[in-house]
């Protein structure tokens, strides 16, 4: 008999809070997080504005030696998983730590630390670049980093699937419970991306909004005068963890982790395929693993990511997979407040479905101001709502095709 998989931890580092509690608190407010980027000077670049982590005193979480040492993405990661950790009540001390293991992602990893260190060495030479330069950058480097800080000697790895990171990272780590590898696992996304490089690649590749004027009305998904994403920074880290242990110990059991399912495109680097049948298929073998129908999904966390292709292609998947059912349920895109987390996104999200579930409410999509008659959905637009959620759906969508899907329900 397959194990079933609680969540009994969560934590959040998000361009509208920090912490679960200001998080959801802002989600439910349809706060916007987007804002004209102050990490450099982006004068030179078509888009100049990102969801940024503001106001985060790192020295409250780690030493100035730590600091020194991890990248920023790293940073963030180490930041949601304490908070995770923390909320799970696992306590170290007394654990068998060879049965809890992590699986955190990231779709970019340390360019910061990449940047950083080809200018010293272009500028100094190479025996000034930083020892620290190849740990700091690997994107299996917060899994290890968490590990470390808690002794947590199971599985323990990273995927990179781009956009689709932290949905594929929790996604695996189920599985691995599921399968009897572990008992806890610390999942989830993380990322730092807002960088002169990275801003100026997506840039080139004309993916970003260039609605500088405005950015707080920059991010649009679904809207009929959606130009771009924008870019955003955060991390996303849950505590999953086997349901009978979970309720032997008295654990706050925050969700139930049903269903996963995955798929690829295989059609283009960066579009999604244009009828929609990869992010289809990978929402009916997440239902079909969770041994759900569709009738009986009551919201859809889409990926929404407020390009012209991806929110026309996804809203087509719904509708071919949900058929009438997709006007009844309601969708919406949290990246409408927080921006485009990248490898981020997906841990991100499954925290926003757990919220809309244990206080029954439905984030809203912001800045939903000019229907478009090919995304001709429910999303929830600009005002929170109300509602009754037992069973959701979480979709993730990457460069190269990758597609993962989490079903969630209620406990």
């Amino acid at each position: 008999m397959e194990k079933r998989v609680g969540v009994t931890g969560v934590g959040v580092v998000s361009p509208i809070g920090v912490g679960v509690k200001e998080f959801e608190k802002a989600l439910f407010e349809g706060k916007n997080g987007i804002k004209r980027i102050t990490h450099f000077d982006p004068s030179l670049y078509r888009s100049q504005m990102a969801g940024e982590v503001r106001g985060l005193d790192f020295k409250k979480y780690f030493s100035t030696r730590q600091i020194r040492r991890m990248d920023r993405f790293t940073q963030l990661g180490m930041i949601a998983a304490k908070e995770a950790v923390e909320q799970s009540g696992i306590d170290s001390n007394k654990e068998n730590l060879s049965k809890i293991g992590v699986l955190v992602g990231s779709g970019v990893g340390g360019l910061s630390t990449i940047e950083r260190e080809q200018t010293v060495l272009l500028q100094k030479g190479p025996r000034k670049v930083s020892p620290f330069l190849v740990p700091m950058l690997i994107t299996d480097i917060t899994s290890a980093q968490i590990a470390i800080e808690y002794g947590f000697s199971g599985p323990n790895f990273s995927i990179s699937t781009a956009c689709a990171t932290g949905t594929h990272s929790i996604g695996e780590a189920f599985k691995i419970i599921r399968r009897g590898n572990a008992e806890v696992m610390v999942a989830g996304g993380t990322e730092a991306a807002i960088t002169p490089l990275g801003l100026a690649g997506f840039c080139s590749m004309k993916a970003l909004s260039t609605r500088n004027e405005e950015p707080e009305r920059a991010s649009r998904p679904f809207d009929k005068e959606r130009d771009g994403f924008v870019i955003g920074e955060g991390a996303g880290i849950v505590v999953l963890e086997e349901l009978e242990r979970a309720k032997k110990r008295k654990a706050n059991i925050i969700g139930e982790i049903v269903g996963f399912g995955m798929s690829a495109d295989a059609y283009h680097i960066t579009q999604p395929i244009t009828d929609g049948r990869g992010i289809k298929e990978a929402m009916e073998k997440a239902l079909n693993d969770a041994k759900i129908s569709p009738e009986e999904v009551d919201y859809i966390n889409a990926h929404g990511t407020s390009t012209p292709l991806n929110d026309m292609v996804e809203t087509q998947a719904i509708k071919s997979l949900f058929k009438e059912n997709a006007y009844r349920i309601p969708v919406s895109s949290t990246k409408s407040m927080t921006g485009h987390l990248l490898g981020a996104t997906g841990g991100v999200e499954v925290i926003a479905c757990l919220s809309a579930i244990n206080e029954e409410t439905l984030p809203p999509t912001i800045n939903y101001e000019h229907p478009d008659p090919q995304c001709d959905l429910d999303y929830v637009p600009n005002e929170a709502r109300k509602a009754k959620v037992k069973v959701v759906i979480s979709n993730s969508m990457g460069f190269g095709g990758h597609n993962a899907v989490l079903v969630i329900k209620k406990f």
